[in-house]
């Protein structure tokens, strides 16, 4: 009967896979399901032309056709590709202050493709890049979609939204130095902000970021200081929506992370100084909201931020709330937030960013739970569950490769063996 019912399912298995002129087949000796938590042994996974996954069989007990192109990875356990929520690509790790004056405009759109290549060889198949200069995500996702440059999917928001003086305006030059007009993405009132969802979006924008509070990186704010109005939140929510976008805010104070939680924000950026009543919200909320907590990236600031030329003062705020932060992570987690991971990458270098799943298991998840808040619930934050967050049929075929077993050794993650995007083996840069 053991033997009946293996066969019956290995061939349901491969009668689901459509018939290829070349079938890309990838095999290993498992891979992780992240919505049961276990281990498929010895799949082999075919994959469409178009970088799908079309099917599912037991490699022990199929045959191949000749002409089938194979991706073997012996000895290789395959997780999901990575999502990570909070990325800024054009922004260099080791260039801080004022030091960026040194350079011309272009000079950051160029660094973004290296480091969306460093994000794609550390794993990470897709991201969301929450805020960029000169819409540099932008024209980097075209760049990368028409084969101009190598990386993951990206999410992009193009310009940050923000209040005159706030955290996403620009903050460190005098009057003398600063445009007539207001800088792009800069709202003040219902109206104007509304606008710049609409420009956002009207240019690309896939998702619309906001400045609730005050941040750690600007000048002349304090990441507690409420920067926006519910009712301002409450506006871009409502304008997104009717557009189909969904909205992240940065929100590190208490009280601009329970604006925007009651204002409908879908993925609250930092929620560094949240409070009890603010994880309540949270969890309690009927439509999902998702906290994206970047807890490690402080590690990197605090020992290379001064070399970088980062201003003492925003070391001094760097340092204030980072232990607050991750005790709010923990905390949050326990009280059932839905939570994903965002690295903030820029702030820390591209290619370091996996090293946080371990941060993540040090502060209260398992390595399956972090490796899910970078998977299935990212997936499900963005909105394309159907597309990536799984290795199942139907899904991209965004896989990662590491040897041995991640969910007793999330580190494994922060080297990957293999990385392969849409059916598609990355050799890497590296």
């Amino acid at each position: 009967m053991k033997r009946l019912a293996l066969s019956l399912s290995v061939a349901a298995a491969v009668l689901a896979v459509p018939a290829l002129a070349k079938p890309t087949v990838i095999t290993a000796d498992r891979y992780l399901d992240v919505a049961k938590g276990t281990y498929v042994e010895h799949p082999a996974i075919f994959v469409d032309d178009a970088g799908r996954i079309t099917g599912i069989a037991d490699a022990r007990v199929i045959k191949l056709s000749a002409d089938a192109q194979v991706i073997d990875l012996p000895g290789k356990t395959l997780v999901p590709g990575l999502i990570d929520m909070h990325v800024h690509l054009d922004g260099p790790a080791d260039i801080g202050g004022y030091r960026g004056l040194e350079f011309t405009d272009s000079f950051f759109a160029m660094t973004a493709v290296g480091n969306a290549r460093a994000m794609l060889d550390a794993g990470f198949t897709t991201v969301r890049n929450v805020g960029s200069g000169n819409r540099n995500d932008i024209g980097l996702k075209q760049a990368i979609a028409n084969g101009y440059a190598i990386g993951p999917r990206i999410v992009p928001a193009g310009y940050a939204l923000g209040a005159t003086g706030g955290h996403c305006d620009s903050t460190f030059l005098p009057p003398s130095l600063e445009k007539a007009t207001k800088e792009e993405g800069v709202g003040d009132g219902e109206e104007e902000l509304r606008y710049q969802v609409r420009r956002q979006r009207k240019f690309g924008a896939e998702v619309i970021k906001v400045c609730a509070t005050g941040g750690v990186f600007s000048r002349n704010t304090e990441p507690g200081q409420q920067q926006l109005s519910e009712s301002e939140l409450r506006a871009i929510v409502d304008e997104a929506q009717m557009w189909g976008l969904r909205v992240a805010a940065h929100a590190h104070g208490a009280q601009g992370i329970k604006a925007a939680i009651r204002a409908g924000i879908d993925t609250i950026e930092h929620v560094s100084l949240v409070d009890d009543e603010g994880i309540k919200l949270a969890a309690a909320r009927p439509k999902p909201v998702y906290f994206s907590m970047d807890i490690k990236n402080t590690d990197y600031t605090q020992a290379e931020g001064k070399k970088n030329g980062v201003l003492e003062d925003n070391l001094r705020k760097d340092r204030e709330v980072a232990q607050i932060q991750r005790d709010n992570f923990r905390k949050a987690f326990k009280a059932g937030v839905k939570m994903v991971f965002g690295s903030d990458a820029g702030v820390m270098p591209h290619g370091q960013v996996g090293q946080q799943f371990a941060t993540m298991v040090q502060y209260g998840m398992t390595p399956l739970d972090a490796i899910r808040a970078a998977t299935l619930t990212a997936a499900q934050a963005l909105g394309q569950e159907g597309d990536v967050g799984q290795i199942a049929t139907g899904r991209y075929a965004d896989l990662v490769a590491v040897e041995g077993d991640v969910l007793t050794n999330v580190r494994l993650l922060e080297k990957p063996a293999a990385v392969i995007k849409g059916g598609k083996r990355i050799e890497s840069a590296r």
